[in-house]
């Protein structure tokens, strides 16, 4: 039997050695190291070849998106799943676009945790089941990086407001990026941002199939 190799890096204890100590009972993953910070990972990455790279997407005092970009860079072979308590839609959408292939909720049970990286190691993209159906699966289905942001905010009716916090966030920007870039509260994105999430879950899909052959008639 080959063993899935994997990494895990996850830079609180209890739950590293946690999930440590599970993975280890299984038969067919081998966690060939466990780091608490991102310090060595691409200076060791090399000698321990993983297939898989389990990570915390919230690492305290570090950028975790920023280290995914890197490992698929020198390492694209590297399959990368992202654990988060409750990760939030364009946090997935940010990950996803760097190269990450699934999402793992920390809560999740054993079972749920040992299929993913079962499932993403045979090269299969991962969502928590309370995400499947939501803005970023439909977006997926039609390949935001095929349509283009722009395609995608047309697709659906917005504020003017909600239309450059869009544009924002296609551009990679956090909450707290935007806040500042248009000079409004944090919690005033979080409110719009929540309310585009609403329009493009409920209309996404039909206007974006509509759009899609629209944009592909002649003169168009």
């Amino acid at each position: 039997m080959k063993k899935i190799r994997l990494v895990l890096i996850e830079d609180n204890r209890l739950l590293r050695e946690g999930i440590n100590s599970i993975l280890k009972k299984e038969p067919d993953i081998n966690v060939v190291e466990a780091y608490g910070d991102t310090e060595l990972v691409l200076e060791e990455i090399t000698g321990l070849k993983p297939d898989v790279v389990l990570l915390d997407l919230g690492l305290a005092n570090q950028n975790s998106l920023e280290l995914v970009k890197s490992l698929k860079d020198s390492y694209p072979e590297v399959k990368i799943i992202a654990m988060d308590l409750i990760p939030v839609q364009e946090d997935i959408l940010r990950f996803v676009e760097a190269g990450v292939s699934g999402f793992i909720l920390k809560d999740a049970t054993t079972a749920d945790f040992t299929k993913t990286i079962r499932s993403v190691a045979c090269g299969e993209k991962i969502l928590p089941p309370m995400l499947t159906g939501s803005l970023f699966s439909q977006i997926m289905d039609y390949g935001i990086k095929e349509m283009g942001p722009v395609k995608l905010i047309k697709s659906v009716r917005m504020t003017k407001r909600e239309r450059e916090i869009v544009e924002l966030i296609a551009e990679g920007l956090a909450n707290k990026e935007i806040a500042y870039k248009l000079n409004i509260s944090i919690y005033t994105v979080k409110s719009h941002v929540h309310n585009i999430l609403e329009k493009m879950a409920l209309n996404t899909r039909v206007q974006i199939a509509i759009h899609a052959r629209t944009s592909e008639s002649p003169g168009i």
